[in-house]
């Protein structure tokens, strides 16, 4: 597994590059055949470090594991832990969800927009937008004067049933998941509420 460790205005020492590749080789290597690539990033915020783990497994999974300690060591081992976590709740799933995808059609790729909503205070927030809209210009006109597009990028819609496009949206620790429905062919969101329940929309029946 290509593993990049990085961190943000800190420097990193041997060692803990050292850990951190001994680290993800154990988990890749008990719960994937192989997985392709790691990013690992470093940052101190006040007295405390900040880890944030990506991990692009073989299977097309995403997995993301976020940590904070006293040290970076400490700050890591909690990162992994999270994402450990996650991959010994979904094991069995992973399994079962491996061996049906093969014989799935391909995911479809649209592209994904994040936005900067600038205020009339100056004030300013990242929004995510997630579509195949028609360009940059619409994007503006959809969402005011004072929105601007920062970053484009693809992204893919596969076809999942429900409860594997939870697992997908648990092990990436991301809050919204967009996907096709094998069982409809229509296009469905899970994601999690502010009460930490799942929702879920099914246009479907729209």
């Amino acid at each position: 597994m290509e593993i990049t460790v990085s961190g943000k205005q800190i420097d990193l020492s041997d060692a803990l590059r050292a850990h951190v590749a001994r680290h993800l080789d154990i988990i890749a290597g008990k719960y994937f055949d192989h997985a392709i690539e790691a990013h690992v990033t470093f940052s101190r915020a006040r007295s405390f470090f900040t880890c944030d783990i990506n991990v692009h497994a073989a299977r097309g999974l995403t997995l993301r594991g976020e940590g904070e300690a006293a040290d970076a060591h400490s700050a890591f081992d909690d990162a992994a832990e999270h994402i450990a976590k996650r991959l010994r709740r979904y094991r069995r799933r992973m399994n079962e969800h491996s061996r049906e995808s093969a014989n799935r059609t391909r995911p479809e790729m649209i592209r994904q927009f994040v936005l900067r909503e600038v205020y009339e205070n100056g004030a300013e927030v990242d929004l995510e937008s997630n579509g195949s809209m028609g360009g940059t210009n619409a994007l503006n006109q959809e969402t005011g004067p004072h929105a601007a597009v920062v970053a484009e990028m693809q992204t893919e819609i596969r076809p999942l049933t429900v409860s594997e496009a939870v697992m997908r949206m648990d092990l990436a620790d991301q809050t919204l998941l967009l996907f096709r429905n094998i069982a409809t062919g229509a296009l469905n969101i899970v994601y999690r509420r502010p009460d930490q329940h799942i929702g879920w929309i099914d246009t479907s029946t729209i």
